[in-house]
């Protein structure tokens, strides 16, 4: 690879970022003392402000027992309001439509109680056929709970022969041509394997005017590339908060209802202690009485000690912003993409994501010709320090991370992969 050492300093000199705000984990090889960490698309690195924010709040339970609830500096019990806000404007939300509550899939399940309503000829779920796995058995378990069957009601669009990338087009002509079927469309807005980013306006508008429900999963896309999910019109949406969001593995994730479906007493809906009118909550009434907003979708009551880190997190892309954020990510994964160029040539391996910036986030997925990705992923942190992350059989994702990736941990990656995979002779 020509592109030397001295050019990454030279760019991250230029063009730093906020890694300083980070813990980065020490390399278990290589030359370098700290990880060239390009898996914060699995799992986000720890803002080294989590520790001591969520320490202040356990030593809140400390002196207070019960009184933290009102007398904490925190109270437990509007707790969750201080994510509304900072998680509506991540996604393009009034504050109304956006709350953090419980798991990803489990809160897809919530709202596709509400808007998954097969009927007649309408029944149909359209995903991709590369949609995570959870996505997908979480449809198909949808499909049985309404006596359908799976195979029938789950459609799986797939990629044109010869490309790894399903097009926003393949999407939109499919709901021109069999729209009248579709109940709901639930598509990933960055996709999981290839990093591709779906036009998701055109999409919604698509699927509108086809009459369908219009849900997007955005655990790849939240943190990673500009949202306006109200702007947009979409139905709803769900994300996680481990990746891009950087608040702990297994975090509590999001919600997006657009305001249009608030108030609606038609919608179906589970409900819990948490789904009435904080004004309410404590008057012990048997009846809920839900307010207009997406809070009528929680159940119960907020885990505080886990919500923590997230409002940690969201605070700092409230200070950093995405607009800067997403600048930086291009610059950042188009010059990751300008080494892998260099390193492709003559060897077995090839990027899947697409080359136009405007059609990914930060995500480049290399396919390997032989040999296991994770075997692969392996050799990459235990020889160069290097930590990407593997989906077998054959793809190796790389995440420049815009918030604390650098130009360095790029070049980096680019060399331990151009070091660690020989080329094949012509």
């Amino acid at each position: 690879m020509h592109t030397s050492e001295q050019e990454a300093h030279r760019r991250d000199e230029a063009d730093p970022g906020h890694r300083h705000l980070f813990h980065v984990p020490p390399a278990d090889g290589g030359e370098h003392p700290e990880s060239a960490y390009l898996a914060g698309n699995s799992l986000g690195l720890q803002p080294r402000a989590t520790r001591d924010e969520l320490l202040a709040d356990l030593d809140a339970w400390g002196r207070l027992g019960v009184e933290g609830h009102l007398e904490a500096e925190r109270a437990w019990l509007p707790y969750h309001e201080l994510l509304t806000g900072p998680a509506a404007r991540l996604v393009g939300a009034r504050p109304a439509e956006a709350v953090v509550m419980n798991s990803l899939t489990v809160n897809l399940h919530l709202l596709m109680v509400s808007f998954y309503r097969p009927a007649g000829a309408r029944t149909r779920i359209v995903i991709e056929d590369a949609a995570f796995p959870s996505d997908s058995y979480a449809v198909r378990s949808q499909a049985r709970f309404h006596g359908l069957d799976p195979d029938d009601t789950v459609v799986r669009l797939r990629p044109r022969d010869g490309e790894d990338a399903l097009r926003t087009e393949d999407v939109t002509d499919y709901l021109a041509a069999e729209g009248d079927r579709v109940a709901l469309v639930l598509l990933g807005g960055v996709n999981y394997l290839t990093g591709e980013l779906l036009d998701i306006p055109a999409i919604t508008a698509a699927g509108r005017a086809a009459g369908a429900v219009i849900g997007w999963d955005l655990a790849h896309a939240v943190g990673n590339v500009p949202l306006a999910l109200h702007d947009w019109d979409v139905d709803f949406a769900a994300w996680c908060s481990y990746k891009y969001l950087n608040s702990g593995p297994g975090a509590l994730a999001g919600v997006f209802v657009h305001e249009r479906h608030l108030g609606d007493d038609s919608l179906p809906r589970f409900e819990g202690w948490w789904s009435t009118a904080s004004a309410t909550r404590f008057e012990m009434t048997p009846v809920s009485r839900p307010p207009a907003t997406v809070e009528a979708w929680q159940i119960s009551n907020p885990p505080i000690f886990a919500m923590g880190p997230v409002r940690t997190s969201l605070e700092l892309f409230d200070t950093v912003g995405m607009t800067a954020l997403r600048a930086r990510s291009q610059r950042l994964t188009g010059w990751l993409e300008s080494l892998l160029d260099q390193v492709t040539v003559g060897r077995p391996l090839r990027v899947v994501t697409p080359r136009d910036p405007a059609r990914r986030g930060c995500q480049l997925s290399v396919r390997i010709g032989s040999g296991s990705a994770a075997e692969l992923t392996k050799r990459l942190r235990y020889e160069h320090g290097v930590i990407a992350d593997a989906r077998e059989p054959d793809v190796v994702r790389f995440a420049p991370v815009p918030l604390y990736s650098t130009y360095l941990d790029c070049w980096r990656a680019a060399s331990a992969l151009a070091a660690t995979v020989g080329r094949v002779n012509p």
